[in-house]
């Protein structure tokens, strides 16, 4: 796995690759066609397109806090669970990526959740050798909005696939939980993003000083394939409120020049986003090598 972090401010960030996966391209792209959305992304003979399950490490050197965002799938699943979604672990995992960094997983002070789903959270826990359920990160907060942790306790008929109970339960009942109130601040530079479109309570974290701006995109922008307003997911469960975010976000990423952090892209880790004639669109590729001091 090739390193790539940076400092923004009292902050050094670190990509954390934690497995890839694959999901039906059709319900990462919704209404749009396939013969539109498989000119961009390439997918296999079971119409699946290649994901990342990128995590952001945030290392605050004001208040020695290690914040990981979201933690991949995890480790909890059986055969049939992996041969559905592809997991890949050879590619990358997350225990050994935080080690490139020299990280450990005791040094992890706080995990802040954009939102509950399988891939964002089933790194938190993993069966022992006795087969009970044990804490990744022994020593963290786990923070998670509250409204997202009432919609993943009580699931609607199409959501409740992505909440596991086996991810959910121990987040809900360890004895470390802070739930947040929307647009929280974790500290000075770093807070939260509301959006509710693809899931109610996500929130996207962001990064910055007076120079950059890092926002860490989860499932508002999964990939660079997603700019255009239109092009929402069948995941999302109020694709029109996914559609006013997106714009409402991306107009502040084209006028204040933020660095889009894609969670699931395989090939696209980072971007700036552009406006041209009324349409969104890639202004640069890029990695957290590539910006910041």
């Amino acid at each position: 796995m090739k390193k790539s972090q940076t400092s923004i401010g009292p902050f050094n960030l670190y990509s954390i690759e934690a497995g890839r996966f694959r999901l039906d391209g059709g319900a990462m792209f919704g209404v749009v066609p396939k013969t539109l959305w498989s000119r961009y992304i390439d997918v296999d003979d079971k119409n699946r397109i290649h994901m990342a399950m990128r995590c952001l490490l945030i290392e605050s050197k004001k208040t020695d806090k290690l914040y990981l965002v979201d933690n991949g799938s995890g480790t909890k699943f059986d055969d049939k669970f992996e041969q559905i979604y592809q997991l890949d672990y050879e590619h990358s995992d997350l225990l050994s990526s935080l080690n490139e960094y020299g990280f450990k997983p005791e040094d992890i002070t706080d995990v802040i959740f954009s939102h509950l789903h399988f891939d964002h959270c089933g790194g938190t826990t993993y069966y022992d050798d006795q087969g009970d359920i044990q804490h990744t990160f022994p020593n963290a907060t786990y923070h998670v909005t509250k409204k997202q942790l009432e919609t993943a306790t009580d699931p609607n008929a199409r959501e409740k696939a992505s909440f596991l109970p086996d991810n959910i339960n121990p987040i809900k009942n360890w004895d470390k939980l802070n739930l947040v109130e929307e647009k929280h601040t974790y500290e000075d530079g770093l807070e939260a993003l509301p959006v509710d479109g693809h899931t109610i309570g996500q929130q996207l974290p962001k990064i910055s000083d007076e120079q950059n701006t890092v926002v860490f995109a989860a499932d508002l922008i999964p990939t660079h394939v997603h700019l255009p307003l239109p092009w929402v997911m069948g995941y999302d469960m109020y694709p029109v409120t996914t559609l006013n975010e997106k714009e409402r976000y991306l107009d502040q990423a084209v006028d204040n020049n933020w660095y889009l952090f894609l969670e699931h892209d395989a090939d696209q880790e980072l971007l700036t986003v552009k406006k041209e004639s009324g349409k969104y669109a890639v202004d640069e590729k890029l990695t957290l090598n590539d910006i910041g001091s």
